[in-house]
């Protein structure tokens, strides 16, 4: 069967839309523009036209579509522009707005439910496997599944550098993914594990955050480039510049999510947020400026430090302490205790990576009293670190914000 010609598509396209959805179909490709129009009437039957998007609406309400070989015009016309504006062409332009590029997701094991999460957000993100075993001798046997059908795509790796125990088979992976002849490469590693180790007090200090970021700087570029890596509030601002030329860090933040939660709660207009630290305020009061804010600190008396308000009033305030991690968690139970005392009315708390080593999370009890001072009535904490989610799930205070769709707008970048 000959192929359609420009001027016969162009009176088969010209019908007008309810036409076309009673004696005909039309489908358009999810793709960006230039598309496909498969046309099926009973006049000319199937017919496949590739255009482009020349204009989505005039003020006649018709649409106009170029052809690629020879720039004549298709035009579609809604005979109810006045009341849809809806078209097809429109709604090819819109799919490829929210679809900029397909990504092929791979993850660790411990990222699998977060990496599911991201997955749930966007039809243009595809989950792929990894097989993750051990040889006799413990080393990683590692095999990537269908290695050949990445080939020219965009890949992501979302990773969990939760202990030095699963860093060295996830480098592996996260080294040999650009290498197959991929488009552009992602490494989305929620937390910055040694961001606590950013300076060196004493001679003989190993800064071991600038070791990590020298290793990830030296990730192989793939065809479209240096790597890609997406991290959540780390720790220190300056170890931005601790990565190479030969990576392009993407700094987020978890704050937006907290912001979302705090519009919600009942008493969204008596909150007050609290900083433990002058470090705390630095990274987060620009963010959170629209509150008023508190700021601790910390001084020494003999052999004990403890925290002071620096500035700001608890009274009768629902008081939200902000940080970017919580380990032992010994900070924040003395600030929790100087704001009770100055008269805070209720007391959460807020950190982006909720570390908790030796389930040091059951220090944290609700408050069932309505006594600040024995308990939070809140403690929010992302899935950046997902061995931590799985053991404070559905335990009060603690609620988790996901970090699913902050995530998957980030490889849509």
């Amino acid at each position: 069967m000959a192929a359609i010609s420009p001027a016969t598509a162009t009176t088969a396209a010209s019908l007008s839309l309810h036409q076309f959805t009673s004696s005909s179909s039309t489908t358009l490709s999810s793709s960006p523009s230039p598309f496909s129009l498969n046309f099926k009437t009973a006049a000319f039957g199937s017919r496949c036209v590739r255009c482009g998007v020349r204009s989505l609406e005039n003020q006649s309400g018709h649409r106009s579509l170029d052809f690629l070989s020879n720039g004549d015009p298709i035009t579609l016309i809604n005979p109810n522009s006045s009341s849809s504006p809806i078209s097809m062409a429109a709604a090819a332009s819109e799919s490829g707005a929210k679809c900029s590029k397909r990504v092929c997701l791979f993850h660790s094991d411990e990222t699998r439910d977060l990496a599911e999460r991201v997955v749930a957000q966007s039809d243009c993100i595809e989950l792929r496997s990894i097989n993750w075993k051990k040889f006799d001798d413990g080393f990683p046997n590692l095999f990537i599944q269908n290695a050949q059908g990445i080939r020219g795509q965009h890949v992501a790796f979302l990773a969990s550098f939760s202990s030095p125990a699963v860093i060295f088979e996830q480098l592996s992976v996260i080294y040999a993914l650009p290498k197959l002849f991929v488009s552009s490469f992602t490494l989305v590693l929620p937390f910055f594990p040694t961001g606590t180790s950013e300076r060196m007090e004493d001679e003989g200090d190993v800064a071991t955050a600038f070791t990590l970021a020298r290793i990830l700087s030296n990730i192989p570029a793939s065809r479209g480039g240096p790597t890609s890596l997406v991290t959540f509030d780390i720790h220190a601002l300056q170890e931005r510049f601790y990565f190479g030329d030969t990576i392009l860090p993407c700094f987020e933040s978890g704050i937006p999510l907290l912001k979302n939660r705090l519009q919600a709660l009942p008493d969204s207009d008596n909150i007050s947020i609290a900083f433990p630290d002058d470090g705390a305020w630095k990274r987060f009061h620009k963010q959170l400026q629209h509150y008023p804010t508190i700021v601790c600190n910390k001084v020494r008396m003999g052999d004990k430090r403890i925290v002071r308000i620096k500035e700001g009033d608890a009274e009768g305030r629902h008081v939200v302490i902000v940080d970017d991690l919580v380990q032992s968690g010994g900070t924040l139970i003395e600030c929790q205790k100087v704001l009770a005392a100055h008269g805070a009315a209720k007391i959460s708390a807020y950190v982006t990576h909720g570390i908790f080593p030796k389930s040091s999370w059951k220090r944290f009890k609700l408050d069932t009293k309505g006594d600040p001072a024995e308990g939070f009535s809140y403690f929010w904490i992302t899935d950046s670190c997902g061995l931590t989610v799985k053991e404070v799930m559905n335990k009060p205070p603690f609620e988790v914000l996901s970090l699913a769709g902050s995530i998957a707008s980030a490889l849509q970048v």
